[in-house]
Order: C-alpha cells, then structure tokens, then sequence
C-alpha cells in the first residue's frame, strides 16, 4: 500500500523540479525578472516563446507581448470552479526535509539516496534538485533528533508525574535491546502523551542490576529520576527486582497477566490440546503446500466464502490460537472440501470438533476483547482493568450456563477461578485499585470485591491527605505566638518542642478531616458517563477536587500494559532487516525515538 507520506513527498517534488525547470526557462528568455510570478503559470505549460498549452484541458493559446490576460480568460471562462492559487513554491531545505521525513515514516534505509531507481525518479520529477549523500542524510537525521529531543525534555519538565513501560528485544543479528517509553498527562490539553525514551544496545548480561544502571541513567537524562510513579513490565523475575532496585512502584502488563491465565487454562485440557495440534496441522499443510494453497483458494472462490488465508498459532500467545482457531471455523467448508480432494493423510476437524471450537470461541471471546481495548496508548486505560476483569467474570459466569459441550465447561471453569484469583491481587495494588477510584466513570462500582473497595477508599484518603500535608508551610518554620509568654531572658524557649508537637498534631488533624470531605464529596457523586474521558473530567472540576486533581494526573497516566514497547519492537523489526543489518544501534534509536515522537 502507498503510503501517504510517500505521495507527499513526490507532489513536493513534483512541484519543486517543475518550478527550477520552466520558471529558470521563462525568466532567462521571456519574462521580465522585475515581474511577479503569476499563479496561472501553475495552470499552463509553455510550449514555444508565442504558445502556451492549458495542463487542464490541454487547449492550445497565444502568448505575446508577455501577458498571461489570455490564460486569465481561458481559465476563468472553463475553470471557473476551480480556484486560482499562487502556490507557494519549496526550497531545497523543505525538499530535504520531505526527503529525511520519507526515510523516518516509513522506516526506509539511509541508504536509498545512494539507490539508482530513487535517483532516477528523482531526476525525472525535479531535475534541477540535487539528492543530498547519505552521511548527509544522516547528520540531517541526528539533527533532527536532537531538535525533537530539546522539545520532548521540555515537555517533561512541565509534568506532574510520568510512568515507565520497559521490554527486551532481540534483533535478526541476535543483539539485545531494551526499549523504556514515558507516558504523562499534559497539564495544558489534559491528553495522554507518550515518548520513546530509549531504544538501547544491550551485550551485557540480562541481569536486575544492569537493568536497574540503564533505566535510571535514562532517567536522570531526561530529568524524571522523581518523577516515575510506576513501571510497566512483564513478569519476568528480573524485570521485578529491577523495579524494586529503583525504588518505584511497578505492575505487571495486564496483556501478560491474561495471556499466562488463558494458556494456562487451556493447557489442563487434553481435549483442546489435541485439537489444537490437529488445527496447526491442518494449517501447516495449507500454508506449506502449493498446490493446497491453490485448491483452497479456489474452494473459496466457489463456496463464495471470504479469500482469506488460514492463521498459524504461537505457542507463547494466546490470541494466536483464538485466530487460528477462527479462522479455521470460518473456512471449514472449504478447509473439508479442499481436503476430500487432495492425496493427503491428514484427518479433518469434524462436525463435532468444529461445535467444541466454537463452544471454546465463545468462551474466550471476553479475553480478546478486553486485551484489544487494554492496549490502547491514547487513551487511559490503568482504570479500565479491574472493572473489565470483574466484567469478564460475569460474562464466564453466563458462558458456563450457556455452553453444552464438557470441554468447553471445563475451560470456563480453569479461566474463572485463574481469573479470580487474579483480581483479588490486583485489587490490592495501589497502582490499579487508586486509578480505578479516580476513574469518575468507575469509583467503588469497579470493584469484584466490596471489601477491597473500602480498603481502596482509606488508601484514597490517605494519599489525599499526603498531597495536602506536601502543600502546607513546616510548623517548625515559624513558632506558635503562645511560646513567646513564657520565653527566658536568655532566648531559650521551654515550651517550644510541645508548642511544635501540638501544633503538628493540630495540622494532621485538619488536613486528615479535609482530605476525607475532599474524597465523599467526589465519591458522591454519580458517575460520569462510560464514554467520558475521565482527563477532561479532571481538568473541568480540578478547582472543586484540587488534591484528588493531583492525583489523577499521578495515577491515570499508567498504560495498563507494556504494549508500547512491543510497538517500538515491531518498527525495530522494520529497521533491522536483512537489507540493513549494519545499522548502527545509536542510529537505529534515533530512527526510532523520531518515529515514535516526531
């Protein structure tokens, strides 16, 4: 698929060759230089020094004595719909620009300047451009990071708080990277932003320490070493004792979490792994073999069922034996008819085992829907995950009264007491149980478990009450006036350390009342709609709910996964490739942090 950015750049070329070609012609021979350019030549060619030829409707007119009043006519009388515009004309440097933007967008080697098809296009649009080398190429590449990097730290600087998502990766060239991306809440638009910090080569050992080194030189580079409220990553041990290093809160993706409680579940199972095996059988098959590619496709065709190709399965993913599975049940007619008519030895799914699946799609269906939603960068979604997971075990619990097959029941059962067990521990993350509480479309209704709500609601309270304590002047600054009776000539003050104390207690004592009418007063309320975005609920009442305001700038900007990282991933896969497999790694996290930000 063409894509736009490359469409862009060849209309600014387009544009660019059009105007050195035939605007040095017409002004070294018949124009006069001291004459404005006038937007109707961007209508008109000049065919000889007396003809011009109209590019729209290809009519033929003079041209003497120097005047464009014929093609005025001409086009106003035919065109007139059209308008006339005198377009501004590029420069070099934007062509440049348009050039190194192409190379970002679209993950394109530095390399395709130096590619005799570019250069040849490129000759035929703008004659008269020339193609800048590729170390200069590059150095515009390193300038522009460098340009979008000042403005990235300065955003950072004006934030409350930011959270971290962090993932390793591993290249074609069997080179290990860890990639660390920023999400913040912007104090001006109220909107969920988020950065690529560092894509980073790492050859050292894949231990906590090392991590822990990498990630807080990132921080302290990009000027949040106090500003990280929570890290994002997988479950891997040595992800968990990094954060605990760094001293930040941290959580496990949520995608992850799901992942390892449907895989589990489905493994008890016999009945599904066997009919899991004999799907990848069957799909290997058709996607390793020519000639039953080919019969497939022309089952389709006559059965007027969708050309679709069949979907393989991971192993480690969960979502991709949903795919393989759907597919194949939506292919079945084709899939058996295809069968009967080749000399092959494997045994189709039947009917029977064809009800199973869709028994078992049914049942996992909650799953996929609510790892799509959990991955979403834009939007905040840390809220979202304890209501959808108590969502999802209302839906399983319908599911098991609702399926008739045993392996289908069994299953609903394994994800429902996995999935419960799960919720109880995220209930008792601060992380999730405080951002689902300042979630004005959830509060208390969220929660699977009434207990755990309450405690949610003293956590509440309690932060509250810190973030009013952090904005209060220090008793200690200046002593309470009725010290001051009883002060000895000498200077010393008797009474100062339980004037201090009772002053202290006083404070606490107020600021605790304050943050509990504070947190009922927002409770109270009625929830906001589920289609609100709760940030711009915060930015319409944070004069009503001025602390718990702070706070939801603190907790809602957490991604509920490290899905961001695997999109970093994704484009590091197009950027590393057979073609370019010398890329360096500071150039490859330059492409990218520009990808991502710019």
């Amino acid at each position: 698929m063409l894509r736009i950015c490359w469409l862009e750049f060849c209309c600014l070329l387009f544009d660019f060759g059009f105007f050195l070609t035939s605007r040095s012609l017409l002004s070294a021979d018949f124009m006069d230089r001291s004459k404005k350019f006038s937007p109707v030549w961007n209508n008109f060619d000049l065919l000889t020094p007396k003809k011009v030829k109209c590019r729209l409707c290809s009519t033929e007119l003079s041209y003497t004595n120097k005047s464009t009043s014929s093609m005025l006519r001409h086009y106003r009388a035919r065109h007139g719909n059209d308008e006339l515009v005198d377009t501004p004309v590029p420069n070099k440097q934007a062509v440049d620009d348009a050039v190194v933007n192409m190379i970002i967008k679209d993950c394109q080697p530095l390399t395709i300047v130096e590619n005799e098809g570019f250069r040849e296009l490129l000759k035929l649009i703008a004659p008269s451009y020339v193609l800048p080398s590729r170390k200069v190429i590059k150095d515009l590449v390193s300038q522009k990071y460098e340009e979008e990097k000042e403005k990235t730290k300065k955003d950072l600087q004006s934030v409350i708080a930011v959270s971290l998502t962090a993932d390793m990766w591993t290249s074609i060239n069997m080179e290990a990277y860890l990639a660390v991306t920023c999400h913040y809440v912007d104090k001006e638009s109220h909107e969920l932003c988020s950065s690529v910090l560092g894509v980073q080569h790492f050859p050292q050992k894949h231990t906590a320490e090392n991590m822990a080194t990498v990630k807080r030189s990132l921080m302290e580079e990009w000027g949040i070493a106090g500003k990280v409220r929570c890290l994002v990553t997988d479950a891997a041990a040595n992800m968990i004792a990094c954060a605990r290093m760094l001293q930040v809160r941290q959580t496990i993706c949520i995608a992850h979490s799901i992942n390892l409680i449907v895989r589990k579940s489905c493994d008890q199972i016999s009945t599904l792994t066997e009919l899991r095996n004999k799907a990848r059988q069957i799909v290997t098959y058709f996607r390793s073999s020519t000639m039953a590619k080919e019969k497939l496709t022309q089952m389709q065709q006559q059965l007027g069922t969708p050309l679709h190709k069949l979907i393989n399965e991971v192993p480690t993913r969960w979502n991709s034996t949903y795919h393989m599975l759907e597919r194949l049940t939506e292919q079945k007619e084709a899939v058996w008819v295809s069968l009967a008519s080749l000399k092959t030895d494997l045994t189709p799914l039947t009917p029977e085992e064809f009800e199973i699946i869709e028994e078992m799609l049914r049942v996992l269906a909650p799953f996929y829907q609510a790892t799509r939603e959990l991955s979403e960068e834009k939007r905040v979604s840390v809220s979202k995950v304890i209501p959808l997971m108590r969502m999802i075990h209302i839906e399983l619990q319908h599911q098991s009264s609702t399926v008739t097959k045993p392996t289908a029941k069994q299953l609903a059962e394994n994800l429902s007491k996995r999935l419960t067990e799960s919720i109880c521990n995220m209930e008792s993350l601060s992380v999730m149980s405080l951002a689902t509480l300042l979630d004005p479309r959830f509060k208390t209704a969220g929660f699977f478990s009434p207990l755990k709500a309450t405690e949610a609601v003293k956590r509440l309270k309690s932060e509250c009450a810190a973030e009013m304590r952090s904005h209060e002047p220090d008793p200690a600054v200046e002593e309470p006036s009725t010290s001051r009776g009883s002060e000895h000539s000498s200077g010393h003050n008797l009474w100062r350390h339980l004037d201090m104390e009772v002053e202290e207690s006083r404070m606490t004592s107020n600021t605790t009342a304050n943050s509990i009418i504070e947190v009922q007063r927002y409770l109270a309320e009625r929830n906001a709609p589920r289609t609100q975005d709760p940030l711009q609920y915060w930015k319409n009442n944070q004069n009503l709910y001025p602390h718990l305001y702070q706070l939801a700038l603190q907790f809602l900007c957490t991604p509920s996964s490290s899905v961001p990282c695997e999109r970093v991933f994704s484009k590091a896969g197009e950027l590393v490739s057979k073609r370019r497999n010398r890329l360096g790694a500071n150039t490859l996290h330059k492409l990218l942090f520009l990808n991502k930000n710019a």
